[in-house]
């Protein structure tokens, strides 16, 4: 089943740390446990990142500069659609912060599969892993198309494409 979702759709909270806002998009649970979260922020000064125990993480910047993030022997440029990725549970700080910064952030529980997170700059056909799903997100008009059969993305770009096996 394909679903299209728009802001309306989105909710937003406070970030764990509580210094900045989230807008969780879409989120899936098991057991009471989080399997994976999409959700947008911004980053607008130097700081500490949340700590998410068990949760392994992407980011990719969608508008202004980026930064960098810092910690116990890492240095992550995060630049504008370049994900990178990076344990949650590592203490990582966002330093090199000129402007304010979007971010597109993809969450998974660490006993899954990593996801496959790439930039589409031109349509694509994408297919999901095995009873995964597949969610391309597309800053310009801020909406998330989620799939769990194949999907031909025609829509604008660049856009985000994460590939998620739910295990």
């Amino acid at each position: 089943m394909i679903r299209h979702l728009t802001a309306a759709d989105f909710r937003t909270m406070p970030w764990a740390n509580g210094k900045g806002v989230t807008i969780e998009m879409a989120r899936e649970d098991r057991d009471g446990a989080m399997l994976w979260r999409l959700s947008r922020a911004s980053v607008v000064e130097e700081g500490d990142f949340s700590i998410f125990p068990g949760i392994e993480r992407n980011l990719t910047v969608l508008t202004g500069p980026g930064f960098d993030l810092v910690g116990q022997g890492l240095h992550l440029a995060a630049r504008p659609f370049a994900p990178v990725a990076f344990a949650g549970d590592v203490p990582l700080r966002a330093v090199a912060v000129t402007a304010p910064s979007d971010d597109f952030n993809v969450m998974t529980a660490r006993h899954l599969p990593r996801p496959v997170v790439q930039v589409l700059n031109a349509p694509a056909r994408l297919a999901p892993p095995q009873g995964g799903l597949i969610a391309v997100y597309a800053p310009e008009t801020a909406e998330l198309t989620l799939s769990d059969e194949p999907l031909d993305w025609q829509g604008p770009a660049p856009a985000i494409a994460v590939i998620i096996a739910r295990g």
